[in-house]
C-alpha cells in the first residue's frame, strides 16, 4: 500500500473527485443532456409540454458549457454529507470565483480533523491535530477527466442511457431528476438531482446492479450567489507556522515507460493520467516510487497504484467494499498493485488480468 501521507492525501482528494468536485459534477449534468440533442432553457419543467414552443433550447453543447460555468463561477456554500458503507460523515464546502481565480474550502466536520484549501491548481490538505500539510499542484485532467476533449461526452453515452425522473427539491432548491442508466454491469448507474436555475448538482446517488443505492452525497443546506471570501482561504493556506509542510514530488509517467502495459482495457475506459511519486514524504532522493494510473469511461474512474514489494506489510491478496468504492489489492512479481475505484468488483478483475509486467 502507499504510505500513510500519501493515503490520507488520496482520500482527501478522493473526497472530492468521486462524483463532488464541482467542474467534475457539472461538466458530468453537461454530458447527461447530450442524449437528447438538446434541452430547455434553466427552469423550464419538463413536465410542462404544453408551454415547449415559447421555451428558449439549447443545444447540448451550450448546456455543457452552462453547466461548466455554474460549477466554476458560481460562488456558494453549504453542507455536504455523505452515507456509505455503514456510514455518515458530513463536510463544510466553500467555492468562490473572481475572475479566472478560483478558490475552495473542504473541512471535514466529522472524525480526524482535516481541511483542504485550493486556489486554481494549488492544494493544501491540513491535518490540524498532527501539525502536518501536504502541498500539491493537482493536473487538471485527474480533476475533469475525458468530459471536455474530443468526443468525450459523446462517448459517455456509448455506455450509459439517459432517463428524465421528474422534479424533486433538495436542501431547499428545486431540482431536475435524472438517472444515468449503466447498459452493462462492468459499471454503475448513476441518479442525479441538479438544481434548475443554475445547473449545481446538489445530490448524487450511486447505484449497484441491483439498482439499490451504495452511496450518497448531497448537500443539507446550501447557499447560492453568497459574497466571495477569497481573502479568507488564501489567508488559511498561508497559516502553516508549526506546521510539517510536506510537498510530494510528482512526475509525468507511463505504464509502458516503467516496465508495463495494459493488454486491453474493459470497454469504454481510457488512460486519462499517468505518473509518479515518491514514497517518503520527505522525498528523500532514491527512495521508492508508487506509479499511478487513473482510467476513466468519461463518468468513473478506476485508479491503479503499483510500487515495490515490502513482505512486511503487503501479505496476501485483500478484497475491500466500502460504499460503492472496491478495492483490489495483490502481489505481482516484485510489485504491489493496488485497483480501486467506483465499479463492480468484476471491473477491477478485468484491469488486473489486463495489467501486464514487461520482465
Amino acid at each position: 500500500m502507499v504510505s500513510e501521507v500519501l493515503r490520507r492525501n488520496q482520500h482527501m482528494q478522493g473526497f472530492v473527485v468521486r462524483g463532488w468536485h464541482r467542474p467534475l459534477l457539472a461538466g458530468a449534468m453537461g454530458v447527461l443532456m447530450l442524449a437528447s440533442g438538446s434541452v430547455r432553457a434553466a427552469g423550464a419543467s419538463a413536465a410542462a409540454p404544453s408551454d415547449a414552443a415559447s421555451e428558449p433550447v439549447l443545444t447540448a453543447k451550450a448546456w455543457l458549457m452552462r453547466s461548466q460555468a455554474a460549477a466554476s463561477t458560481r460562488n456558494y456554500q453549504g453542507t455536504l454529507v455523505f452515507t456509505g458503507g455503514g456510514a455518515v460523515s458530513s463536510s463544510r464546502v466553500a467555492h468562490y470565483c473572481e475572475g479566472s481565480q478560483q478558490y475552495e474550502r473542504v473541512e471535514a466536520l466529522d472524525g480526524e480533523s482535516r481541511s483542504m484549501w485550493r486556489h486554481n491548481d494549488l492544494v493544501q490538505t491540513v491535518w490540524p491535530r498532527v501539525h502536518m500539510a501536504v502541498i500539491e499542484q493537482r493536473d487538471p485532467r485527474a480533476m475533469f477527466p475525458a468530459l471536455l476533449s474530443g468526443s468525450g461526452g459523446k462517448r459517455v453515452l456509448e455506455w450509459y442511457e439517459l432517463r428524465s425522473l421528474g422534479h424533486d427539491r433538495v436542501a431547499g432548491y428545486d431540482a431536475d431528476v435524472v438517472l444515468l442508466k449503466a447498459k452493462d454491469n462492468i459499471r454503475f448507474s448513476q441518479r442525479l438531482w441538479a438544481e434548475r436555475q443554475t445547473g449545481l448538482l446538489l445530490r448524487s446517488e450511486m447505484l449497484g446492479l441491483n439498482g439499490q443505492p451504495l452511496e450518497s452525497a448531497a448537500f443539507s443546506e446550501l447557499s447560492i450567489g453568497v459574497k466571495p471570501q477569497p481573502e479568507a482561504v488564501v489567508a488559511a493556506m498561508r497559516k502553516l507556522d508549526g506546521y510539517r509542510v510536506l510537498r510530494p514530488t510528482v512526475q509525468a509517467a507511463t505504464l509502458e515507460g516503467e516496465g508495463w502495459s495494459m493488454s486491453s482495457l474493459p470497454p469504454g475506459f481510457r488512460e486519462v493520467h499517468c505518473a509518479k511519486r515518491s514514497l517518503d514524504p520527505m522525498d528523500t532522493p532514491g527512495a521508492p516510487t508508487v506509479l499511478q494510473a487513473i482510467y476513466s469511461d468519461g463518468l468513473t474512474h478506476v485508479s491503479l497504484f503499483i510500487e515495490p514489494y515490502q513482505p512486511a506489510r503487503h501479505q496476501g491478496e485483500v478484497s475491500v467494499t466500502i460504499g460503492a468504492t472496491h478495492t483490489l489489492m495483490g502481489r505481482r512479481d516484485d510489485y504491489w498493485v493496488t485497483i480501486m475505484g467506483d465499479v463492480p468488483p468484476e471491473t477491477l478483475r478485468r484491469f488486473a488480468a489486463a495489467l501486464e509486467h514487461k520482465r
